[in-house]
């Protein structure tokens, strides 16, 4: 195996470096993984424009937390740890937790505090962790990444490609988020704000639970997504800017109101709240929000508690979760591959980026980094 391995740097606010840096000696608990893709969410933009100074993230961060690829050296005991061998592909969470805590031992390992950046100075999490730190290989924007003996891996089957693989970690937000925490079930109603990778993958889900009825809302130039979202089961969409989305809504429900509404809206302040909590049934709907906002001003406390409106947040995914999207995407129910609409290289991280921010006039659902593609143009995949 070669020495070296390229990998795109965050090396500052927006900017991106590719370098040549030592591929890690592993010992008896760790591994490596050939990173075959590496998936770009909203989070990304989001760290690439204003990276976290926390001590755990400071210095230089190979970004990349949706990775998929096979195990290429590994030592006995993470092999028999891991019940995997050389060879097996593999999806990672980008948690890294310390499995001995409180949080860990019920299974709820997302909460760990080895593995939040945000209150540990030595916490560690794929994509977010400095290269500064033992491993170096914290992310899969790279040809390579390093795995402890705590990494947390699924084993994906024959028949899922790896860019297919690519996306479980949307899909399993999705499950996580209207399944698992918001509660969506057989005959329910549900409003999804926002048809991005998160919106549709919560439709998926939504409509493996057995949704009644499922409206997906957006603007003018999510026209595609609409049509995907229609395809995926879908029973309407809403162009906010076009139409007034309550008076839709309610024309949609009769008058009723919806069971459950979504936030997956991303910058859009705090419009797509106000109208779930009009929107919602007379009483006990559930809304399932984001931490998109720092805070909320004159926010409707007085319809919230009159309505009995539950409000649940919407953060991370579980093991199960991850399970979930592995046995859906392998299902083949729905055309998940659709999701997948633009590939690069490692080298072409800031561009992918802002093409997933919206900042080019190409229409990115799922972006797909891909490190055979050093060299080669990237842009949207053709079918």
């Amino acid at each position: 195996m070669t020495e070296k391995v390229r990998a795109a740097v965050r090396t500052a606010p927006e900017t991106t470096e590719l370098r040549e840096l030592d591929l890690p000696r592993i010992d008896a608990e760790s591994a490596l993984l050939k990173i075959e893709v590496a998936g770009i969410c909203g989070t990304d933009v989001k760290l690439y424009s204003n990276p976290p100074t926390t001590p755990a993230t400071r210095g230089p961060v190979i970004m990349g937390h949706e990775n998929v690829g096979v195990i290429a050296e590994a030592g006995k005991k993470f092999t028999a740890r891991h019940g995997l061998r050389e060879g097996d592909r593999v999806f990672v969470e980008h948690y890294v937790a310390c499995f001995n805590c409180e949080w860990c031992r019920i299974g709820e390992y997302r909460h760990c505090e080895a593995t939040d950046w945000r209150t540990n100075p030595d916490a560690r999490r794929f994509g977010y962790t400095s290269a500064d730190n033992p491993g170096t290989l914290w992310g899969g924007f790279s040809e390579y990444m390093f795995l402890p003996w705590n990494a947390v891996l699924h084993r994906i089957p024959d028949g899922i490609t790896p860019e297919q693989a690519g996306l479980v970690m949307p899909l399993s937000n999705g499950i996580e988020w209207a399944l698992l925490t918001a509660g969506v079930g057989y005959n329910d109603t549900v409003l999804i704000q926002g048809p991005g990778q998160q919106g549709l993958s919560q439709l998926v889900a939504a409509k493996q639970a057995g949704a009644a009825q499922i409206i997906v809302s957006g603007t003018t130039r999510d026209r595609k997504r609409f049509d995907l979202a229609l395809e995926l089961g879908a029973d309407a969409v809403i162009d906010v800017l076009k139409e007034d989305p309550r008076e839709k809504v309610m024309d949609l429900t009769h008058g009723r109101g919806v069971d459950y509404v979504l936030d997956c809206t991303s910058r859009a302040g705090t419009a797509p709240v106000l109208l779930g909590v009009s929107v919602l049934k007379r009483r006990e709907g559930t809304l399932l929000i984001q931490g998109e906002l720092a805070a909320f001003p004159d926010f409707p406390v007085k319809a919230v508690t009159e309505k009995a409106i539950t409000i649940k947040s919407a953060r991370g995914h579980s093991f199960n979760a991850c399970e979930l999207a592995v046995a859906q995407l392998a299902s083949g129910r729905f055309p998940l591959e659709k999701l997948a609409t633009h590939r690069y290289g490692i080298d072409q991280v800031d561009h992918a980026i802002r093409v997933l921010a919206g900042e080019t006039d190409e229409d990115a659902i799922h972006v797909s980094m891909m490190p055979e593609l050093i060299g080669q143009p990237g842009g949207a995949v053709t079918r």
